[in-house]
């Protein structure tokens, strides 16, 4: 359970270390015992110890049941690996931080009060790591480790282990994410940081501390948020470190190709754009968007914010996955100050994940890569909305044609079928449904189009993507070159998805007894008294359930039995009402005071007659991440005196 072999090697090697350098004397049991009871490991060992003495007794005491008061919301979930020793391991630590000056007024949280807490967040070659929460200040108390694997992905798994000289070619960073979580359970993006660790290759001992200026996203990306103190270790050890102007050469190398490749696509895009303002002078005010900031203000082209994505056996469907999608939360990116711009910030997907929510352009690249992923052909589409507003959604072409929109805030799709705009005025047209207006161009990981149709409404579009004519394509050749996963480029892999840690039914149980007490106390106020229906409560959860699958597949099923146990358990005379509702988000009492504000549930929350009684569900369909969909489902039943 506690990985005890890991921490007393760790131990011993130090123990090993510190008393054996000095004059290289005998080490006996006794002093690797006192070294291991100084940790207070033989402690930690004795206590995790159970003496079970019967079979039977074992099932009783199974796991205990988990503390109802929680002050960290998402226990960090603590995977023990047992090392392998055939595998080159990179342990990072974090010792701690400092600088934090925004909180540098924070008072001392008081023990057992809930207080905003820092999260770290960690991606590296397909492995992620989240820190425990720790309280906001102005030095936070981080300690943390995180053991990565370093290997080749191209050599298999029986291959020798890694040396020096094959890491340094390894050129993913280590991607690590800051989150802010406030006492409500809002969380924030502080900073996101690309951590360049193969300077460790270069240390004496296979050791290296380094202090990392982590910078602020979008608007404060060049102002300093605070350091964080690192230490990179090697394990095994190295046999032999390289020297550092190595290290130094290799990385001068990889910036200048980088460089380079960005130059020669920027050259390229220049040139483009140029000739499609050639092609009819109205096309500079179409959405093209060639470039796209990210978190840190860094511009990137477009088509590198995605890339085919595989949910292992997270998501089942594309459906499904849209239906991920739209339970992210939404949220435009912050700006300081009025003047109604909106400012612009992509996201990389390991900030927009941890955060668990972002603008339409995060949602719709997440989008756009899952449906890659489910072998389709998918591209984002840039255009606007009613009123003119700038809009990113999804759109899928068929084998035989058909293009279908994916709104990724919502989950919705519509076919789109084009008006063709020389039919005579009397033919029957389809009336679209979707609510885009203009499109400026399509992209996805591969290809780049610019629309040069006549007309940039999206309902006289036409799909045809090899006609040249109605779109103009960037050479494939171009992105590959600075896109495509692989190259070292400056573009971060995508981290895989993760399973949800949330128990939906401890959730919805949770949320349904805040509920519970907040309807409770509002008809008090009204001087009214409250008596709950258990078994009415209980029938309202196959709507909830119908809701959810009809939000994810389109087909609604089991209406007729939910509707004949309501009238059976409704007697003759009486009326009853219902009122169900979506959130994406758990906070009970932020969603009592959104359903008061329409008047169906005011009316069954504050309703007054003869026996009344009062029913209410919630219940929580559980995401990869932390995404959440929660239902709930306010009812009454009282006799009609009319």
């Amino acid at each position: 359970q506690m990985d005890v072999h890991g921490r007393i090697r760790e131990v011993l090697a130090e123990t090993i270390r510190d008393e054996l350098a000095p004059e290289h004397q005998q080490l006996s049991t006794e002093d690797l015992i006192k070294a291991l009871r100084q940790r207070g490991i033989v402690d930690d060992v004795m206590k995790e110890l159970k003496f079970v003495t019967d079979v039977n007794e074992k099932e009783r005491t199974s796991a205990p049941k988990p503390s109802t008061h929680f002050v960290d919301r998402e226990p960090p979930v603590l995977k023990k690996t047992n090392i392998d020793p055939t595998r080159r391991y990179l342990y990072l630590q974090v010792l701690g931080g400092k600088a934090f000056l925004e909180h540098l007024q924070e008072p001392e949280p008081l023990p057992g009060q809930i207080c905003s807490t820092f999260t770290l967040c960690s991606h590296f070659r397909n492995q992620r790591f989240r820190s425990k929460p720790v309280p906001c200040a102005c030095e936070p108390d981080f300690h943390d480790g995180f053991l990565l694997e370093v290997h080749k992905d191209s050599l298999g798994d029986g291959s020798k282990m890694v040396d020096a000289t094959t890491m340094l070619s390894i050129c993913d960073p280590v991607h690590i994410v800051l989150i802010k979580t406030d006492t409500f359970g809002e969380t924030t993006l502080v900073a996101s940081y690309f951590l360049e660790w193969r300077s460790v290759l270069a240390a004496e001992n296979g050791i290296t501390n380094i202090a990392v200026e982590l910078l602020g996203v979008g608007t404060e990306s060049k102002v300093s948020v605070g350091v964080l103190n690192i230490r990179l270790e090697m394990y095994p050890q190295l046999n032999k470190t390289l020297s550092p102007e190595v290290t130094n050469t290799q990385f001068a190398l990889e910036r200048q190709k980088t460089a380079e490749k960005e130059r020669l696509f920027l050259v390229y895009a220049k040139q483009w754009w140029r000739e499609y303002l050639q092609i009819r002078p109205t096309h500079n005010v179409r959405l093209v968007k060639i470039f796209a900031q990210d978190e840190n203000g860094v511009n990137r082209p477009v088509c590198s914010y995605i890339r085919p994505l595989r949910a292992g056996r997270l998501l089942d469907t594309p459906r499904q996955a849209a239906r991920f999608v739209s339970v992210l939360g939404y949220e435009r990116a912050p700006v300081i100050g009025g003047g109604g711009g909106k400012q612009e910030q992509w996201c990389t997907l390991l900030a927009f994940l941890c955060r668990n929510k972002g603008d339409c352009e995060d949602h719709a690249n997440l989008l756009c890569s899952l449906l890659l992923g489910f072998g389709l052909e998918a591209f984002v589409c840039a255009g606007t909305k009613a009123k003119g507003v700038p809009h990113t959604w999804v759109m899928t072409c068929g084998t035989d044609g058909t293009v279908t929109f994916w709104e990724s805030l919502t989950g919705h799709r519509y076919i789109h079928r084009p008006i063709n705009p020389d039919d005579p005025p009397l033919a029957e047209q389809p009336k679209p449904l979707y609510p885009y207006r203009t499109i400026g161009c399509i992209f996805n990981h591969q290809k780049f189009f610019g629309n040069c149709q006549p007309s940039d409404a999206v309902e006289v579009c036409v799909f045809d993507l090899h006609d040249e004519s109605k779109w103009k394509p960037m050479s494939g050749e171009a992105i590959k070159s600075v896109c495509s996963p692989g190259t070292t480029s400056s573009v971060p892999p995508f981290p895989p998805l993760c399973a949800s840690t949330l128990d939906a039914a401890v959730a919805s149980n949770d949320i349904e007894v805040q509920l519970r007490v907040l309807v409770s106390e509002h008809r008090k106020d009204l001087g009214l008294s409250t008596v709950w229906d258990d078994h009415l409560s209980y029938l309202l959860s196959p709507a909830l359930a119908a809701y959810e699958l009809e939000r994810t597949t389109s087909i609604s099923a089991g209406n007729e039995e939910f509707q004949d146990a309501v009238r059976r358990a409704v007697p003759d005379g009486h009326t009853f009402k219902g009122f169900p509702i979506h959130f994406v988000y758990r906070n009970a009492r932020r969603a009592f005071a959104t359903c008061l504000r329409s008047p169906f549930c005011e009316e069954i929350v504050c309703c007054r007659g003869d026996q009344v009684r009062l029913a209410v569900r919630v219940r929580v369909f559980t995401y990869p991440e932390s995404a959440c969909a929660v239902w709930i489902m306010f009812a009454c039943k009282y006799r009609s005196v009319l």
